[in-house]
């Protein structure tokens, strides 16, 4: 094993400078040591180690961009979290790509000053409440969670769902339609406040780490110095959620490449007919289907790190200052396609142990359906696509 060549098939990774390739080093000896021997117990548990917060926060790879690092070198973060495990990678994205990053962008001088600190350092944990029991991937329009201005303070009222870190997050980004002016507010919500209420969601086949969560808000009362004031309308939140779609993009190699090096490593070992059965033309073909997915979908990646760093013109003809929503949308929706295929092979040349978390792949498996979903569906995704190079909406 020492001599085979790693995942990264074409060296990505040579693109980035030495001070990112040393702490890309550092981020995975964390993560040999302190995540990988655990991942398989914590999943079977359902349970999240909040003893590897400080471990996690002394890496400082907190908003990657935010501190001078390349997007690339962001995103090789999450998919290399991702290959050791994916809730712990969810969790990362969850709370610095959505809730520190919405405090760099939306917050005010007084906010940052009050939780920026930390929250980098993880002394604080933050969640992201957008998605609602009836509304997904309608909730840009159909938001039925409201804020009502009463003197000083926003009365919040609803209810979201699949709320990652929401049963142990101090803080969380909540967003809710303002009554008056049927705009989109967020609001930075205290989870001890009256009214706030978090149920676990159990019986998840995947992502079983991560503390997913039914949120109620009955009446809470938020003071106006916790409304982002920087968030005017949804479409403040575009370039948010574009990052955000990009980073479980990103996931979706990493779990590629997690599948990979478990099938691999299970074909060198595993021996039928007297020989290791990567000896055989159909397993070597699987992993090289395997590899392709994973490189494609990691060069695709590349490209859009590449897009982010600078200035250039979208498919519609317009220019930006990064990748735009379709080139994120089908980034997302393309590298997870192909991870579900991966994933898929990896558990058949595995056999009957493809279906236990002894061997990793149940677990990569599983864990594959839930990138599959989030941050838009692939059917989503598609058509956001697809209204950019017709110019006609599908969606609605």
């Amino acid at each position: 094993m020492a001599d085979l060549p790693r995942p990264d098939f074409y060296g990505f990774e040579s693109l980035l400078s030495d001070r990112e390739r040393l702490k890309l080093a550092q981020l995975r000896e964390f993560l040999a040591a302190e995540v990988e021997p655990h991942a398989v117990d914590w999943w079977n548990r359902g349970r999240f180690p909040v003893e590897l917060l400080p471990g996690l926060a002394g890496l400082e790879l907190s908003t990657p961009v935010q501190q001078g690092y390349s997007h690339l070198f962001a995103g090789l973060v999450i998919a290399e979290m991702t290959r050791a495990d994916t809730s712990i990678a969810t969790f990362f994205m969850v709370h610095h790509d959505l809730f520190v990053q919405a405090l760099y962008e939306f917050g005010s001088a007084e906010q940052k000053a009050r939780l920026l600190e930390n929250a980098l350092a993880l002394r604080i944990t933050g969640a992201f409440a957008l998605t609602e029991p009836e509304h997904g991937s309608d909730v840009a329009g159909g938001m039925a969670t409201t804020a009502r201005r009463e003197g000083g303070d926003w009365i919040l009222s609803g209810a979201k769902r699949w709320i990652g870190n929401g049963t142990f997050c101090d803080y969380m980004l909540v967003w809710a339609r303002d009554e008056d002016t049927n705009q989109v507010r967020g609001f930075i919500v205290d989870s001890k406040l009256e009214g706030f209420r978090a149920e676990r969601i159990g019986n998840k086949i995947s992502l079983r780490t991560v503390q997913n969560a039914d949120i109620i808000l009955d009446n809470v009362r938020v003071a106006e110095a916790d409304r982002f004031a920087g968030i005017s309308s949804f479409d403040d939140t575009k370039h948010l959620l574009r990052g955000s779609r990009i980073m479980v993009g990103w996931q979706a190699v990493g779990q590629q490449l997690a599948a990979y090096e478990v099938a691999r490593r299970y074909a060198l070992e595993r021996e039928q007919f007297g020989r290791p059965i990567a000896g055989f033309q159909l397993i070597q073909d699987q992993l090289v289907r395997m590899l392709g997915n994973a490189t494609a979908s990691l060069g695709l990646l590349a490209r859009v790190a590449q897009l982010q760093e600078e200035g250039h013109t979208g498919p519609r003809g317009t220019r930006h200052s990064g990748a735009d929503m379709a080139q994120a949308a089908l980034a997302k929706s393309y590298t997870s396609a192909r991870m579900r295929e991966t994933v898929s092979l990896g558990r058949s040349i595995l056999g009957g142990n493809g279906i236990v978390t002894d061997y990793l792949m149940a677990k990569i498996f599983s864990d594959a359906e839930a990138i599959y979903t989030y941050e838009g569906s692939y059917e989503i995704n598609s058509l956001i696509v697809g209204r950019a190079v017709t110019g006609i909406s599908a969606i609605a």
